[in-house]
């Protein structure tokens, strides 16, 4: 890199002069001044501008297909053309900043990190080695668009190459999930995490119910060849509907895992919400835009009541069935209210093919769901847990979902806790772990046995779990009343 080094030298500054005196003055094109710069400072040498949304080469290098190392270039002073007097531009521009744990469940201390705004860096990959300009170049006042150049000096035949390579590995997922939210689509580790939880073995659902919901995915995936043969378009909607708590978005994250289990792969296409810095309408056609480009892949609009509204209906249906072809892709919607849906979603085949009912657990499920908490409690030596309880729960939570019974557990546990100081903390550190993890188990079948309502009171965790369940019930009553 001497040839380079010598060139800035003796450019008035170099390119990291110009640019410093362009930041500190009205703001027209940055791109343009800043590769009028390097083609002067580096004459005859090939650069190749890379956009960094296209193509991260920090993050390709941070990822261990590349080393970066910084230049730290000495420039002579060069007149500054508002007072004629001599300075020295520094070489880069960068922020400093801490960034805290993503979750402090998680532990650790957070890191310093650099944002960089300019930096000139030697690239060194697959035995070539480039000069590279990192370059913040919005113009204007405004925050977007965000515009962060990547100028790569050197063997344009090998720059090409490297783009090519760095731009594969940006556009797939690696232990990551595709999430739309603010208008645009974004990686997301946690919620893989997340999901890699999530197994159709431990979902809490009827038998029945839970085989065709596993083989209508399976199914779908294996049968592009079926589809073609009848000549109808490989694509399917479905629909989780229900009232809340009862396994649809666990169910949601059960096929998730199952399709990051497959070979190849299948991704998930997760929408958060169609809000954004444009138009509804432009969220949707980019949603469906990535979902043909990602395809085959599971596209999931968790709450799908609350994202097509009146505003964004028709475009919505277009989009699904118009003239462009969704060829590959299984698509879910999930709402606690089917009945606000449009009728030309919910009720007419090719856009959602298929509706899965996730009702209230019945009384079995409900006192296998007590046996779940039985056994997570049952090394616990502070609470007395006998199988009398789980009868005697099921028969008074008719009509609760999971997550009520879950509020109803937690409650009587936490409220045991506060009269029990020492053995709180044993029962709050379980309480944490069945929060997480209750829907995730499977609940294997107990033999049911009658309660003994005279002996029941004589257990605290039972006149706790009473008591939660009586102001639940009156807490659903009102909101049946409400909706009435």
């Amino acid at each position: 890199m001497d040839t380079f080094n010598r060139a800035e030298a003796g450019a008035g500054g170099g390119v990291a002069g110009t640019y410093f005196r362009h930041a500190t003055a009205p703001r027209l094109d940055t791109d343009a001044v800043i590769y009028d710069s390097i083609a002067n400072a580096h004459p005859g040498v090939p650069i190749t501008t890379v956009p960094e949304w296209s193509c991260n080469l920090r993050a390709y290098a941070a990822a261990g297909h590349g080393m970066l190392e910084t230049v730290e270039q000495a420039h002579p002073p060069s007149a500054d053309s508002k007072s004629d007097r001599k300075h020295s531009w520094p070489s880069t521009l960068r922020w400093t900043v801490f960034l805290p744990p993503t979750r402090r469940l998680d532990g650790g201390e957070g890191i310093v990190a650099d944002e960089v705004f300019f930096e000139t860096c030697t690239y060194t990959w697959e035995g070539f080695t480039f000069l590279v300009y990192f370059s913040e170049g919005r113009d204007g006042t405004m925050p977007y668009p965000q515009v962060r150049n990547q100028y790569i000096l050197g063997d344009e035949a090998g720059a090409r190459s490297l783009v090519a390579s760095a731009g594969r590995w940006q556009s797939v997922l690696h232990d990551e999930i595709w999430v739309f939210n603010q208008g645009y689509w974004q990686k997301d580790p946690l919620l893989y995490r997340s999901i890699m939880k999530s197994r159709w073995e431990d979902v809490i659902l009827d038998d029945d119910l839970k085989t065709d919901l596993v083989d209508t995915v399976e199914r779908f995936f294996d049968s592009r060849d079926v589809y073609d043969g009848l000549r109808v378009p490989w694509k399917r909607g479905v629909i989780f509907y229900g009232p809340p708590g009862n396994g649809k978005t666990i169910s949601i994250k059960a096929t998730m895992h199952t399709l990051y289990k497959r070979d190849p792969v299948v991704p998930t296409l997760y929408v958060k919400s169609l809000v954004g810095f444009a138009p509804p309408e432009y969220s949707i056609e980019s949603i469906f835009r990535k979902a043909r480009q990602e395809a085959p892949c599971y596209l999931v609009f968790e709450d799908l009541d609350s994202l097509v509204t009146d505003q964004v209906r028709s475009f919505f249906l277009n989009a699904v069935d118009g003239l462009s072809e969704n060829e590959g892709i299984l698509m879910v919607g999930s709402t606690n209210h089917l009945e606000r849906l449009d009728p030309g979603i919910a009720k007419r085949p090719s856009r959602f093919d298929r509706k899965y009912f996730f009702p209230d657990p019945d009384f079995a499920q409900r006192v296998r769901y007590c046996h779940f908490w039985q056994r997570k409690l049952s090394d616990n030596k502070d609470v007395e847990f006998p199988d009398e309880i789980c009868g005697a729960a099921a028969k008074i939570t008719d009509g609760f979902s999971f997550a009520y019974m879950q509020e109803a557990f937690v409650s009587a546990l936490l409220e045991i806790a506060r009269e029990k100081d020492t053995a709180g903390q044993n029962v709050q550190r379980e309480m944490e772990d069945m929060q997480e993890k209750w829907e995730l188990l499977e609940l294997e079948a107990r033999t049911e046995t009658t309660a003994r309502d005279k002996d029941l009171e004589d257990y605290i965790l039972w006149r706790k779990l009473k008591h939660q369940i009586e102001m639940l019930r009156k807490e659903l009553s009102k909101e049946k009343r409400g909706t009435a």
